[in-house]
């Protein structure tokens, strides 16, 4: 059974899972679709083609699914899928994907979004995931599992962040973050890599020592990257963590990759 607070709006037509909470003030339209156990405190408003996975509890006035901030947007059925488990605080907003990004945007699991948080369209979060205070993403924006987004932070759209980077806060992000990486500054460089959040999440010493070596043969001065990269590769080829830099930096992405700050040019 469902608890609807009396003052809540619900269209019927919406779903709503087991054990479901709704607060009062809140207004679900009727394409929404919400698992079990999810809570909406007071004065959510959920709509459009949503969905809510199971156990994720929504604060009072976070704006979840309304149409894209794309003035390319017309009226298309795209749809925003969020995970279980998330925590997504005070006036958060998230918005559906478009026809030019996939029709999708999709939030994993277990993420934590701060107040004031916006995912805009066709964005692809994993889990695990931070975003502090008034974090903004643009469209497109693709962000791996572990990252954590510090507060006021901007990220441009395109931008693709690796699993368990870290970008500082009040960073203007307009290039591509490694795994692992760490970012800070207005327009953000490279300033290393994320070592407390490795240790906190148990990486080996190990495997911190092979990205150390790693990550300072890929960002030598010396050299041409493609090269630095193959050279890397052929170096740690057995080893997970670094293959993921690799791979990230091998795959192709029209914004280009957040360079060190003595490559970066500020």
């Amino acid at each position: 059974m469902s608890e609807v607070h009396p003052n809540a709006i619900v269209d019927a037509a919406a779903e709503l899972g087991d054990g479901v909470e709704i607060g009062p003030f809140c207004c679900i339209g009727p394409g929404v679709k919400l698992g079990d156990g999810v809570v909406l405190k007071s004065h959510v408003v959920v709509e459009g083609r949503t969905s809510v996975g199971a156990g994720t509890v929504i604060y009072p006035f976070a704006s979840i699914g309304h149409i894209p901030q794309d003035l390319k947007y017309a009226g298309e059925d795209s749809e925003l899928v969020v995970g279980e488990d998330n925590t997504i605080r005070e006036y958060v907003t998230m918005n559906p994907g478009t026809k030019g990004g996939g029709m999708v945007t999709r939030v994993g699991d277990h993420n934590l979004f701060m107040i004031g948080a916006h995912v805009a369209h066709d964005c692809q979060i994993g889990s695990n995931v931070i975003m502090a205070n008034n974090a903004t993403l643009a469209g497109h924006v693709i962000i791996g599992d572990y990252a954590i987004i510090g507060g006021l932070a901007a990220v441009h759209q395109f931008v693709r962040i690796g699993p368990h980077a870290m970008v500082g806060g009040m960073s203007g992000v307009e290039h591509d973050i490694i795994p692992y990486g760490s970012v800070m500054g207005g327009r953000a460089w490279l300033s290393g890599l994320n070592l407390i959040g490795l240790k906190r999440r148990g990486f080996s010493k190990d495997d911190i020592g092979n990205l150390r070596t790693a990550y300072r043969l890929l960002f030598a001065e010396e050299g041409v990257l493609s090269e630095r990269i193959d050279d890397v590769a052929t170096r740690f080829g057995d080893n997970n963590a670094v293959m993921d830099v690799v791979d990230f930096m091998r795959n192709d992405s029209p914004r280009g990759l957040t360079q060190p700050q003595s490559m970066h040019g500020d």
